[in-house]
């Protein structure tokens, strides 16, 4: 299984942009998705952003993922 994870754009270059999801940040490829902008989300998996986000879609997704570690970490022995 495969899991992409919502990020936004803090700076942008031509090829690569800087994103963040909390305290995690990364540098991406964004070739696949033309004009992009700081501030969008992008769907990022394996290193390239493969889709452009709608910001709520992004954030419910990102509080989703957050929600599901949180229990996990409660649920370990």
């Amino acid at each position: 299984m495969c899991l992409a994870v919502p990020m936004k754009i803090e700076t942008i270059g031509k090829t690569e942009a800087l994103v963040s999801a909390g305290s995690l940040k990364a540098h991406v490829n964004i070739q696949l998705l033309p004009s992009l902008k700081k501030g969008d989300y992008v769907l990022v998996h394996a290193g390239l952003a493969i889709e452009r986000l709608d910001p709520l879609k992004a954030r419910d997704t990102l509080k989703l993922y957050r929600d599901v570690a949180r229990k996990g970490r409660k649920e370990e022995p």
